[in-house]
């Protein structure tokens, strides 16, 4: 299974900031939200991404400063992507190697997408609750 087919079955927006809005506003966006991450965007390229863990390091570095700064100042610039072809097993794989919870999903240097480690990894039960079903099928068929 590919990202593109994970993405089919969304609805709704991206939720994302600029590289521009203020620290305080992007947690503002977090909080409502209830998101871990927000792609950061210059367009429609990813400029970044601004995440809890910025948040954290940003408090134990600036302390109520932070809240002043640019997202720019505090996001995560070394942006790993994948596109819509890359395999779901591979992406969570990249995830897991790499040690990030969110990957942004870029076609032609355009954000399409943006996927969480909980996204992959609802796949993959589910993917394994359907085989068992199949074989407890199987089996009883039998």
């Amino acid at each position: 299974m590919t990202i593109q087919t994970i993405l089919q079955g969304r609805e709704g927006p991206i939720f994302s900031c600029s590289a521009d809005q203020s620290v305080a506003d992007a947690i503002a966006i977090l909080s409502e939200k209830r998101i871990g991450a927000l792609p950061v965007l210059d367009g429609d390229r990813v400029a970044g991404i601004f995440s809890e863990r910025d948040v954290l390091h940003g408090i134990q570095n600036l302390g109520p400063a932070l809240m002043d700064k640019r997202v720019a100042e505090v996001m995560t610039a070394d942006v790993i992507s994948v596109d819509l072809q890359k395999s779901a097993i591979g992406a969570l794989s990249l995830m897991t190697k790499r040690r990030i919870r969110h990957l942004p999903v870029v076609e032609e240097g355009k954000l399409v997408g943006f996927i969480s480690i909980g996204d992959l990894v609802k796949y993959r039960i589910d993917k394994i609750e359907s085989e068992a079903a199949a074989m407890r099928n199987y089996i009883q068929s039998a």
